[in-house]
């Protein structure tokens, strides 16, 4: 939306807006906000708002949040009178400049050096959660909400209310879900979404986990992103959708059954990047647990048919040119993620990579290299790896890579492992 600050000053007045939440992203993924009243709003517009960091990094000197006005959205869960609206924010430092640390610039900054080489990119996801019933206290529990199956329909799927809930929230918001399903575990959700240009797409994911835990609660339920909060069943992924153009054409789009040269070597440098970037994509213990079992991908491959690789490429009829990459979870930070696949696909194009068929999953049985097994792989390969260096900012890498060996630290030491998983995580994600 393209509105100016005194537009939005108007809006704010003439629809009984009393609280605005600022809000961003910090390194781990997880929402943050500040919340201010009406007339502090054009001090945030022209000078920002003091941001204490060194709460969630390890930056110890005031940052300031200054609101993105395209980002302006009606809370649509609070009270119609005494309204609440939410902006995404830059963080600045206090002279005005873009952060360092700061992971929506970090992308922002990368779609423009893109930009100026032709490309054009949008993303989606199809995101998974699992909703789970509360005691008579309100506390969560580990009972699933339903024993519904894939796709099952009501009365099986008692999830069915508040998924549409939580799909006519989303809309209100200007976030845009395509579909919603029963997922294959008890008490398993979907919500898939639109594609968009990746700073959208990457702010509708952080808010889209707010909004699914918001609803939730106010039906009296949980609902947990954790890649594997239950044994013996599915584990919830979230898959990343890529469709990518080079001087306005589409470089996944199949012709006669076949990937363009560009497609096919942006794909190979994906390939060929995954190891390291594993520990963003799969960033808590607990996302190798998902990754071990049901399904999940845990190989570095690729296929056309087969719906089970690291990296899909749909080639149905009438679907939008696009590759999906399935190793992913809702843990990770879409900022950093989109940034990483997006600068993996184009390194694969300036170096010309091939698109190594060995590496296809489609007919015979084959055995293909592993992607990390642990955390702790997936960290020592991160953190050798140059591409990383050159693609993330210093303050970024030493955040993620710390709040990395905090947690490995504390799992190490934990005697039971399965409880430390569920204590660390099930609450949080």
């Amino acid at each position: 939306m393209d509105f100016s600050p005194k537009e939005i000053l108007n809006f704010v007045t003439e629809n009984d807006v009393k609280f605005i939440r600022l809000t961003f992203c910090d390194m781990q993924g997880n929402l943050k906000n500040i919340a201010i009243m009406p007339n502090e709003l054009p001090r945030a517009f022209s000078h920002g708002i003091l941001l204490d960091a060194a709460s969630f990094s390890d930056c110890y000197e005031d940052l300031l949040l200054v609101p993105d006005i395209s980002t302006l959205s009606v809370l649509p869960w609070r009270p119609k009178s005494g309204r609440v609206v939410r902006f995404f924010c830059s963080i600045l430092n206090l002279d005005g400049t873009p952060y360092a640390g700061g992971i929506r610039h970090n992308l922002q900054s990368y779609i423009r050096e893109i930009h100026a080489k032709g490309y054009s990119c949008e993303f989606g996801t199809k995101s998974e959660f699992y909703l789970f019933d509360c005691d008579q206290e309100g506390n969560p529990t580990k009972n699933p909400h339903d024993r519904a199956g894939y796709l099952d329909v009501a009365p099986l799927d008692k999830c069915e209310n508040t998924r549409r809930e939580i799909c006519l929230s989303l809309e209100e918001m200007g976030i845009n879900p395509q579909s919603s399903a029963h997922k294959h575990g008890p008490g398993q959700n979907e919500i898939d979404f639109k594609c968009s240009e990746p700073v959208t797409a990457a702010d509708n994911m952080v808010h889209y986990k707010t909004v699914v835990k918001t609803i939730a609660a106010q039906n009296g339920l949980f609902a947990s992103f954790m890649p594997k909060p239950l044994s013996g069943t599915y584990g919830s992924a979230l898959t990343i959708i890529m469709n990518v153009r080079k001087g306005g054409e589409q470089i996944f789009e199949l012709k006669d059954g076949k990937l363009s040269e560009s497609g096919k070597s942006f794909i190979a440098g994906i390939l060929d990047h995954a190891p390291e970037m594993t520990a963003f994509l799969n960033p808590i213990v607990n996302s190798y647990t998902r990754l071990r079992h049901s399904g999940a991908p845990n190989e570095i491959n690729w296929s056309f048919e087969n719906r089970n690789p690291l990296l899909r490429i749909p080639g149905q009829v009438g679907v939008h040119p696009r590759i999906e990459v399935r190793s992913s979870d809702c843990c990770c930070n879409p900022y950093i993620c989109f940034r990483l696949l997006l600068a993996a696909g184009i390194d694969g194009i300036e170096r010309g990579l091939v698109l190594d068929d060995a590496l296809c999953a489609d007919g015979t049985e084959k055995t293909f290299p592993k992607l990390p097994a642990t955390l702790d792989e997936a960290y020592d390969l991160a953190q050798a790896s140059d591409f990383i260096n050159q693609h993330l900012s210093e303050e970024i890498r030493r955040n993620v890579y710390q709040n990395i060996k905090r947690q490995l630290a504390l799992y190490h030491a934990a005697e039971d492992k399965a409880q430390f998983e569920e204590k660390q995580y099930f609450m949080s994600e």
